[in-house]
């Protein structure tokens, strides 16, 4: 199974819902500064994206912050739980698709947000994934990616061990984890992407780049798009 097949199929849906109920408490806090530092990004009236809305754990927030929200996943059984948790809304909808290959029109969106690692766990090329991003986003909206922040990594690693006791990923590969990654026996990895990673990632591109630490736990890359 490929890494992206990982996410899609035995990360997904209720086994995925159930990585986040089972997180500690300094965890659970991550989680929450994440969302709150989008919100306040993020104005009442924009038309907001999120890549890789797995079941709805993010999207039902944006969803009451926005005027409308759009969600996308490979992974049909992540949406359609999803759809069963945030309701036959109209100030919601969920496609299947990739997040390399958006099939919106350029500047389609007011915000952008790919937030909890995404830009490593989608495992696709990352500065194709913040292009698409950026292409879909008007001039003056935002595009807002994140991953860790360096000094979460004891917090981190420990919600990782609790997912893999609860069968959720493989057995920790001690001895290949370490350096802000975690690997797994069965072939999982999740790795992290630093300030001076998003930096490259984002050269050449039309924009403005800010990063930030969030809760000493995120690690922020705020794209704004000229």
């Amino acid at each position: 199974m490929t890494l992206q097949g990982y996410y899609s199929e035995k990360l997904s849906a209720e086994r995925l819902r159930l990585c986040y109920e089972l997180a500690p408490p300094r965890v659970k806090r991550y989680l929450e500064a994440e969302i709150e530092f989008v919100l306040d990004r993020i104005g009442t009236s924009a038309l907001a994206l999120e890549l890789g809305c797995g079941y709805g754990r993010v999207l039902e927030r944006l969803i009451a912050a926005a005027r409308r929200a759009v969600g996308i996943d490979t992974s049909r059984d992540s949406l359609r739980l999803a759809r069963a948790m945030l309701g036959d809304t109209s100030s919601c909808q969920l496609v299947e698709m990739d997040a390399v290959e958006l099939g919106f029109g350029d500047g389609r969106f007011d915000a952008v947000v790919c937030i909890q690692n995404g830009l490593s766990a989608f495992r696709v090329d990352p500065r194709k994934l913040i292009q698409e991003a950026v292409r879909v986003v008007r001039p003056g909206g935002v595009a807002l990616f994140s991953s860790y922040a360096e000094r979460f990594w004891p917090e981190r690693l420990e919600w990782f061990r609790l997912q893999a006791a609860h069968g959720l990923i493989g057995e920790i590969d001690d001895d290949a984890t370490g350096d802000g990654a975690i690997v797994c026996k069965d072939g999982f990895k999740a790795s992290t992407v630093s300030a001076g990673d998003f930096f490259a990632l984002t050269s050449g591109l039309d924009v403005v780049v800010t990063m930030a630490e969030v809760d000493g736990s995120s690690l922020f890359c705020e794209i704004r798009v000229l």
